[in-house]
């Protein structure tokens, strides 16, 4: 017996030192900060607010400036209308310009502008996208942090289960020693002690693993070792209709659909815009000299201001500007379908997991006056074993029927509040603080 909790100790160390408690509130607040699925979507969302600007759209002119300069050695021979023959050999030649442009599209088939809104869609899209990655992190945080509870619960059983095993093989040697009991009676219980260990190993084992796996979603060292709190509280205030209400205008999913329909519906009416004609307006000043040894004239130099207006206007390009428009009708269309797709997928999700959450809150109040009996039985039992009134088959038997329903109760706990969390998610609304 001592060797057996030598052994448990010395695997699990950690469970008997006072751990810092971990609450569900500080959990979620560290996910939102260091989660990296959460970063990453953040800077696309970055991206796309940066994106959101009149220049992008194309609706600011662009400015540029030029500098050259050349040199050259040439030789020349000019003859003139006179007949004279000029000749330079070594000519050097130099030139040098600089100067602005603008170049301003004043109208496009108001294109900027649809361009303009179609950045803004973009950016509401990153935001549902962002989210969606908040709720679904949020989900697994506090799953798993439920998950460690009910775990928790479990090994308290165990233990509670291993402390009566032990009791019943003490009291079996006991028994063999002065002669009231087998060999065999110490046998069964040595082997039921051996088994209730084992079952501890394995559920503090999962135990830590389900820990760990918290730790990498908190994106911090995975080796920190923390206690949870020792309840589960499940939410019995949902209704349907409120959740259903809620999921229509909060669920990141269905957004994301609205948001890629409403940008289907502005790539329309920008493919429309190419029909009207694009009037661009332009201007530059510029600055050039050159020199040479040899011609009419040795030395030039030039400055002044340019402008100009231009239009164009597509007037056939084979079809192809029909075409363009029926595919961006077609891809709207398929945005349209996806919205009623979501729409209805989201409800069938909600529905079923409200069927859910109700029956597991129904489990929930069985399996607790189950485990409530299972104590009772366990108590009187345990008692009468004391008095050596029942065979340690029978004590056996109550004591796994306890375990049993300890387990049973809390498993249903966990599945109810995964189906109260789930609703949340669906529709919204699930806490982020």
């Amino acid at each position: 017996m001592k060797r057996l909790i030598c052994i448990v100790c010395y695997l699990f160390p950690f469970l008997g030192i006072a751990q810092q408690e971990l609450t569900l509130e500080e959990a979620v607040a560290i996910a939102l900060e260091n989660n990296y699925d959460i970063r990453l979507v953040s800077k696309d969302v970055a991206i796309a607010d940066n994106n959101v600007s009149i220049g992008n759209a194309g609706m600011l002119p662009s400015v540029s400036a030029d500098v050259s300069a050349a040199a050259g050695i040439q030789n020349t021979t000019q003859t003139l209308l006179s007949g004279e023959t000029r000749a330079v050999r070594g000519n050097r030649t130099r030139s040098s310009a600089y100067g602005a442009s603008l170049d301003w599209t004043i109208f496009d088939g108001l294109q900027m502008f649809t361009r303009y809104e179609q950045l803004k869609e973009l950016k509401a899209l990153g935001d549902a996208n962002l989210k969606a990655s908040i709720l679904a992190t949020v989900y697994d945080v506090v799953s798993s942090y439920f998950d460690l509870v009910q775990q928790q619960q479990l090994i308290n059983a165990t233990q509670t289960a291993l402390d009566l095993s032990a009791f019943r093989h003490q009291t079996a040697e006991n028994r063999y020693q002065i002669g009231r009991a087998s060999k065999l009676e110490v046998l069964a219980a040595s082997v039921d002690l051996n088994t209730d260990t084992t079952n501890l190993l394995r559920q503090r084992d999962q135990f830590r693993s389900t820990q760990i796996r918290l730790n990498e979603l908190l994106a911090r060292d995975v080796n920190m070792v923390f206690s949870v709190a020792d309840t589960i509280v499940i939410g019995n205030d949902l209704y349907y209709d409120i959740l259903s209400q809620q999921a229509k205008e909060l669920n990141p999913t269905l957004q994301s659909a609205i948001v890629n329909h409403r940008i289907a519906q502005l790539e329309l009416k920008r493919i429309k815009g190419e029909r009207y004609p694009i009037v661009n307006l332009s201007s530059a000043y510029t600055r050039s000299q050159s020199q040479t040894a040899l011609g009419f004239s040795t030395q030039s130099k030039n400055n002044g201001f340019s402008y100009g207006i231009s239009a164009s206007m597509n007037i056939f390009n084979g079809f192809q500007q029909r075409r363009n428009e029926r595919n961006a009708e077609f891809t709207m269309e398929a945005a349209e379908i996806e919205v009623d797709k979501v729409r209805q997928n989201i409800e069938a999700q909600l529905l079923a997991a409200y069927q859910t959450y109700l029956m597991n809150l129904e489990l929930v109040r069985l399996e607790e006056r189950n485990k409530d009996i299972a104590q009772q039985n366990m108590e009187i039992t345990l008692e009468k074993f004391k008095l050596g009134s029942i065979a340690p088959l029978e004590f056996r038997e109550a004591q796994r029927n306890f375990v049993d329903a300890v387990a049973r109760f809390s498993t249903a706990q966990y599945q109810a509040k995964l189906a109260e969390i789930t609703l949340h998610q669906i529709a919204g609304t699930l806490k982020m603080k």
